[in-house]
């Protein structure tokens, strides 16, 4: 089988990102950016996923951390995409619940080449640590965006925003793992139109 890897970069004025994403890894994560939640919750996401990521990410965090936070959900997404080519094979759809203590997170998706995300339930406004919590919901829409896929994020419950984030990234490395498998039962594009678009 053709490796599943994408090396991507961004440059602007406000970050500068550079990223290799292997969907078929073994759970490595070598993470370096700016950003020390993200950097927590991308490992989750790597090792959970069993996926290989490399990224350096730094930016403007002297403001604060949307910029970077926004352009690695960016710079992720179109790294999935491409890494996924056509989609042959794949079982194009994952669905995976992560409880944290006190939170239940669920994460579904569909690769189906058509961008939509849904946030259902709360996740608490408010900073974990240095962060700003809402920056989630600018990742996860972008890294949908990007990656040309239908994210679904429903937070069953959860009062602690570390938790809740945590479960999210540990159910979204879990879907999406399940979403890339190649399932040997599936003959071509998983679609009866002939193609994901």
């Amino acid at each position: 089988m053709t490796k599943r890897q994408s090396s991507q970069s961004r440059q602007t004025n406000e970050t500068q990102i550079e990223l290799t994403f292997n969907i078929d890894g073994e759970g490595n994560a070598n993470l370096q950016t700016d950003v020390p939640f993200m950097t927590h919750m991308l490992d989750l996401f790597t090792r959970h996923g069993l996926f290989d990521l490399d990224l350096t990410a730094r930016g403007d965090v002297e403001i604060d951390d949307h910029h970077t936070t926004e352009d690695i959900g960016i710079v992720l997404g179109t790294a999935l995409q491409e890494a996924l080519g056509d989609k042959r094979g794949i079982k194009r759809y994952g669905n995976f619940t992560v409880p944290m203590d006190d939170a239940l997170a669920q994460v579904v998706i569909d690769l189906s080449n058509r961008p939509h995300f849904e946030l259902k339930g709360e996740i608490p406004r408010g900073k974990v640590g240095t962060f700003d919590t809402e920056l989630i919901e600018e990742f996860l829409w972008k890294l949908a965006l990007e990656a040309r896929m239908n994210l679904h994020v429903i937070v069953h419950y959860g009062t602690n925003a570390h938790h809740i984030i945590e479960a999210i990234f540990k159910a979204l490395g879990r879907a999406l793992d399940e979403a890339t498998q190649v399932d040997p039962r599936v003959k071509g594009i998983p679609s009866t139109k002939g193609s994901l678009s």
